[in-house]
């Protein structure tokens, strides 16, 4: 992807501005390059003095001058060198810390669209490998350019003050020596974003393999992920050459050409020496001189490579940075109060992308309704229910609570009256205690002890060595899915929002775990508006209304009686679920529903 000047400039403006807060360190840091600039040029600059005062002049003196003013150059460079080196990183570091905050802080706010298209182990790559990367470059690159810099500077002054003639002709080779920074640089820059999408992608593989190494061992495909990660491992290993190529070329040829200056300065300078123009001193000490000149100048090489891959590494990260949310909320939105909520679907339509899943929606749930959505998988049941607390926005028409349209509300104000237990748990590699009052970090123990009786979970967290304190492993790992998702429903208990939303929230559960999990919905429903998705038919005899959605639309809407009735959609559902032979008709399986008494 191609990237505008531009965008460029606004995003490297923006890397600055993370600098301010450090901007006093830097500048201390800077007098410490200063410094070791300074100490360099000092120790070329009293190369003259020692060659020509002490061993040809043979000055008793200068001889104990000139050791005492080495001793302190180095001290003075070597504490320089440490000054920089802490002060830097330090900056360094909390550009980084803040960066790597933003770029989490802005993740969490994208919607869920976002997500569903992402794989996890690339947003994985954005916070830690590509963070690193521009970590390397401010911490580093940055620093040696400026250290390097100023010893340039220092160094340019010695070479003058020596024979300026000399000095002139030494720098015709320079210029020349910078094009191949310039040239390679670009290179490196366009093969490190090779690199770091590769990285990506091999982060993703790993997060799915690890996370699914269950299913991976029971269809016996490990020799298959090894041959996959082995193919993954040859193309960054191939990257990763074609970027060391590029690395590694520009020193070689700056070599070359600092080489041809300083074989011009030893043939000049001799020359000048011998007719008598220049003292021996002055000459080692202009070639000293040049040496560290040309060191520095080739260091810029490398370190230009590493802020041309930093550079690479923040296009990547301000790329999901610069990502808009599509859910937006308005200047002043409405505060929707806690209490009992009606919710209203008129004329809603959703899509994802260019396929329309929700067509021509009308629903009206009275507060305290139990309202059951059944239907074929892909029927659009999710989509629906997923539109209330805006995961997605309707493409047209209105959700509205109590007569407010929900675009209109806060979303934290929206959020705050809805919990969610779906079919598959989420848990949180945390204690018992903390997964049970997520959402509700505040609450106290009592209430959260209160919250998994009525879940059904105390009794088996009461089993465990720590309890409530527990930790209970990654998604839950360690637990049963029956113990997850009564958890989960505690959690959902102890937010006491006036909105339920359960998608299918026993249909993984065997009849044991599913009983339990159903006598905790029971307690978890009682006073709320509740949107259950069910595919088993068999657990929903207690809702107030059924609606059947088939391809984006509702269908039938009804008692389980009356759609029965109809010899419709819900029939066919019940049909398929339930053979001819089976012991329980229609009447005893609204007997065997109703048996669930939600008071």
């Amino acid at each position: 992807m191609k990237i505008s000047l531009p965008i460029i400039k606004n995003r490297h403006k923006q890397l600055l501005a993370l600098i301010k807060d450090g901007v006093f360190k830097l500048f201390l840091a800077m007098g410490c390059m200063v410094v070791m600039a300074a100490a360099t040029s000092a120790t070329a600059f009293l190369v003259k003095p020692a060659l020509d005062d002490i061993f040809l002049n043979k000055d008793a003196t200068m001889l104990k001058i000139i050791p005492l003013a080495v001793i302190i150059i180095y001290f003075l460079r070597g504490a320089g060198a440490y000054g920089q080196e802490y002060l830097m990183n330090y900056v360094g570091e909390s550009i980084i810390r803040r960066l790597r905050n933003n770029l989490y802080d802005h993740i969490m706010d994208l919607p869920l669209s976002f997500f569903q298209k992402e794989r996890t182990g690339v947003l994985m790559s954005r916070i830690t490998n590509d963070v690193n990367i521009i970590k390397t470059m401010v911490s580093n690159a940055v620093t040696g350019v400026l250290k390097d810099f100023f010893t340039i500077i220092g160094l340019t002054i010695v070479i003058f003050y020596r024979d300026w003639k000399m000095a002139l002709f030494a720098f015709i080779v320079l210029p020349i020596a910078f094009l191949p920074i310039v040239k390679f640089g670009r290179l490196v820059r366009r093969v490190s974003t090779g690199c770091q999408e590769a990285m990506a992608d091999m982060n993703s593989f790993l997060h799915e393999t690890f996370a699914g190494n269950k299913i991976v061992k029971a269809f016996g495909m490990e020799p298959y992920e090894k041959k996959r990660f082995a193919e993954m491992t040859r193309s960054l290993f191939k990257i990763e050459m074609k970027a060391v190529m590029a690395r590694s070329i520009s020193s070689p040829v700056m070599e070359f050409l600092g080489g041809l200056g300083i074989a011009f300065v030893i043939w000049y300078g001799g020359r000048q020496v011998i007719i008598g123009d220049s003292t021996p001193g002055t000459f080692f000490s202009f070639l000293a001189a040049v040496l560290m000149l040309y060191d520095p100048v080739k260091k810029l090489s490398r370190l230009n490579n590493a802020i041309q891959q930093g550079l690479a590494a923040s296009d990547r990260v301000y790329d999901i940075i610069e990502k808009k949310s599509n859910i937006s909320e308005r200047e002043n939105p409405v505060t929707i109060k806690t209490g009992s909520h009606s919710v209203i679907f008129r004329n809603v339509f959703f899509k994802y992308d260019d396929a329309m899943v929700l067509k021509d929606i009308n629903l009206n749930v009275g507060a305290g309704e139990i309202l059951a959505l059944v239907g074929m998988s892909g029927g659009g049941k999710t989509s629906l229910v997923n539109l209330i607390p805006r995961f997605h926005d309707v493409s047209k028409g209105a959700i509205l609570i109590d007569g407010i349209d929900i675009k209109e509300a806060s979303v934290s104000s929206l959020r705050n009256q809805i919990a969610i237990v779906t079919q598959e748990p989420i848990l949180f590699n945390d204690t018992v205690r903390n997964n049970i009052a997520y959402g509700n970090i505040k609450t106290s123990d009592k209430e959260i002890e209160n919250a998994a009786k009525a879940a059904y979970a105390y009794d088996f967290i009461q089993s465990f060595p720590d309890k409530f304190d527990t930790t209970i492993g990654e998604l839950g790992g360690r637990l049963s899915g029956g113990e997850k998702q009564r958890i989960c429903i505690a959690r959902a208990l102890l937010k006491d929002a006036p909105i339920l939303i359960l998608d299918e929230a026993t249909s993984s559960l065997d009849a044991e775990s599913e009983m339990l999990v159903q006598k905790a919905l029971e307690n978890l429903m009682k006073g709320r508006t509740t949107f259950v998705i069910a595919h088993r038919l068999s657990t929903i005899g207690y809702a107030d209304r059924i609606i059947v959605v088939i391809n984006g639309r509702i269908v039938e809407e009804g008692k389980h009686e009356e759609l029965i009735a109809l010899k419709g959609e819900y029939c066919k559902l019940y049909q398929l679920q339930f053979s001819a032979t089976d012991v329980r008709n229609v009447d005893e399986l609204t007997s065997a529903s109703r048996r669930i008494d939600l008071g």
